[in-house]
């Protein structure tokens, strides 16, 4: 039974029935951690009392990353096999050839304002490096249903602050339903770099996908993104935020070449974590 992540429902007293059954069963339990801190929820006691159930029970520990597996060393005395976040886009999209670079674009995706996220000092600076730079654009994307009353994620105030960025020369702000994978790998191309405006998280699949299309990373300091892949890296967590190093990382990008990772690259990763992973189960089935 592997455990990765989707369990933000469920109660802890419900997992420990869970874990109680799978044992009495003879079912060995394997967790990936992805998540130190759950990026849907504003507060992190909601998900740690899982991870009290979790990490202590799992037969083997999976996460993604040397600083998330010290985490779980610290606070929980638990070994994890650390094996990279594979490839998110399809490998037969890696042939997929970008569109040819004129403008230099920055991208903020706002999504819907999930409670990790904290756009508006990220963009307020981001506005007045672009000002500076010739042929740079800002383009801040939103989910349409945070301008729905009827919606869950109904934001009229943050949505009104978001549209008012549109009236600069050198921002477009874009507000569109989900996009579907054809239309997010569309719209990754499209950007120079991808700023995450998170305050707290762990590791991010948008980041890998950034990678599989040649699109840079600009990460917050927040977590393990930076152990992910070689991103451009500035301070921003729950208690500060650093404008300064966030301007150097986009005027770095800015006379840089984005990196791209090869289909043949991932194609090895990947079977070196279908490997790691056929091993593990092996392991705790014994």
């Amino acid at each position: 039974f592997h455990v990765h992540f989707g369990f933000d429902a469920i109660a802890p007293q419900v997992m420990e029935d869970i874990v109680h059954e799978l044992r009495s069963h003879r079912v060995p339990l394997v967790y990936t951690v992805h998540d130190l801190r759950n990026p849907h929820q504003p507060e992190p006691e909601q998900h740690r009392e899982l991870l009290d159930v979790l990490i202590p029970a799992a037969d083997s520990l999976i996460t993604l990353t040397p600083g998330a597996a010290a985490v779980v060393a610290n606070n929980w005395g638990r070994e994890c096999s650390v094996l990279p976040h594979p490839h998110v886009i399809e490998l037969e999209n890696f042939d997929r050839a970008r569109p040819p670079a004129t403008d230099f674009t920055v991208g903020v995706h706002v999504k819907s304002l999930r409670p990790n996220m904290d756009p508006f000092p990220v963009l307020d600076t981001l506005c007045a490096t672009i000002a500076t730079l010739p042929g740079a654009r800002l383009v801040v994307n939103v989910h349409d249903e945070i301008f729905d009353p009827d919606n869950h994620w109904y934001a009229p105030q943050a949505a009104n602050r978001l549209t008012e960025y549109a009236r600069r020369r050198d921002v477009d702000v874009v507000v569109h339903p989900y996009f579907s994978d054809d239309e997010l790998w569309t719209y990754l191309m499209s950007l120079s770099v991808s700023v995450l405006p998170y305050r707290f998280g762990t590791h991010s699949g948008w980041l890998e996908a950034c990678y599989d299309l040649g699109t840079a990373v600009i990460a917050p300091s927040c977590g393990f993104y930076s152990e992910q892949q070689d991103c451009k890296v500035y301070g921003f967590d729950e208690h500060h935020f650093d404008a300064e190093s966030l301007d150097r990382c986009v005027r770095e990008l800015y006379s840089e070449e984005p990196v791209r990772l090869s289909a043949a690259m991932r194609t090895r990763q990947r079977r070196l974590s279908a490997s790691a992973h056929r091993e593990i189960y092996e392991k705790v089935l014994a």
